[in-house]
């Protein structure tokens, strides 16, 4: 009996002892391949000599000027990348979002003197054309959509549920706007024209810096500047962009304006990879739920063609 309880002591002792080695190796092996991919990743971004043209992706709902600006700002103070291709493949979004990182392409085209481009692909309307009117030069395809020059703000308006429900919402506030917007009732007449002032305010800072950008007077910008999108061709004729072709066009053409003699090195940003370490010991906000992001998705204005 006692060599039998000593028998599954050891039993125990190799079982644990090899659980506990294997523990081991898989975090060594993650950490390995996490450091792995974070060299490979700042490789693909120095690789090449001079010659080389960046390509920024701009895609999807711009929600935060994060990514985009810290991609210009790396580029911009790149001495061995000759210019910028902003890759546009936007409807727009955030009115604030959008506007700064409008800024750091001015930035880049101003005060680095660095030329950059946008290429519009399948749509650069709203926000997203905001962003490109700073760049020296706009391309897009004959079938791209361009434009949608205007603010939107809207929330839906749960008043009538609450009634069915038989529920009461209760607001206690120090001003008269201070709840405006609130989707448990119906704007009051002074909230509304209160509203269509800002809105209204956005579209004039929208059409200067649009007008700016593209070097002409905020009127010209003022008579289109009522929503509507157009097709690159078309937006071409209203001179919203400057030539029509695709990403290869625009490739050739800004190596050519730079003096890059033959094939161009394209490079693009890499975002920060996350790997399971993160996950296990780092930050993990961004993948949980916000509440303050939450509470603000309510109510805003965007530049955003819906």
């Amino acid at each position: 009996m006692a060599n039998d309880g000593r028998s599954r002591v050891w039993l125990w002792v190799v079982v644990g002892g090899g659980v506990f080695f294997l523990f081991l190796l898989a975090v060594f092996t993650l950490v390995y391949y996490s450091v792995r991919s974070n060299q490979a990743s700042t490789e693909i971004i120095q690789a090449g000599g001079f010659g080389k043209i960046a390509v920024v992706d701009l895609d999807g709902v711009i929600m935060t000027p994060k990514d985009t600006v810290k991609a210009l700002k790396q580029f911009a103070d790149d001495n061995s990348v000759k210019a910028i291709i902003l890759h546009i493949d936007s409807p727009g979004g955030g009115a604030a979002a959008s506007e700064e990182i409008y800024r750091e392409v001015r930035r880049v085209r101003d005060q680095k003197k660095k030329r950059i481009v946008a290429d519009i692909e399948t749509v650069g309307a709203s926000g997203a054309y905001y962003v490109a009117s700073g760049t020296n030069k706009i391309f897009a395809n004959d079938a791209s959509i361009v434009g949608s020059i205007g603010v939107i703000m809207e929330w839906y308006n749960y008043a009538d549920l609450i009634k069915w429900a038989k529920l009461k919402n209760i607001v206690i506030k120090t001003g008269e706007f201070k709840d405006t917007g609130n989707p448990a009732r119906d704007l009051t007449p002074d909230e509304q024209q209160y509203l269509q002032g800002l809105a209204n305010n956005m579209l004039g800072q929208f059409i200067h810096n649009v007008a700016d950008g593209r070097g002409v007077n905020d009127d010209q910008i003022k008579t289109i500047a009522d929503g509507r999108v157009w097709t690159g061709q078309e937006a071409k004729a209203i001179k919203l962009v400057d030539a029509i072709g695709d990403f290869e066009t625009a490739v050739k053409d800004t190596a050519a304006s730079v003096g890059i003699k033959g094939e161009p090195t394209l490079v693009r940003y890499e975002k920060e990879k996350k790997s399971v370490l993160d996950l296990l010991f780092g930050d993990v906000s961004e993948f949980l739920p916000d509440t303050s992001r939450m509470l603000q998705n309510n109510v805003g204005f965007y530049y955003l063609w819906k």
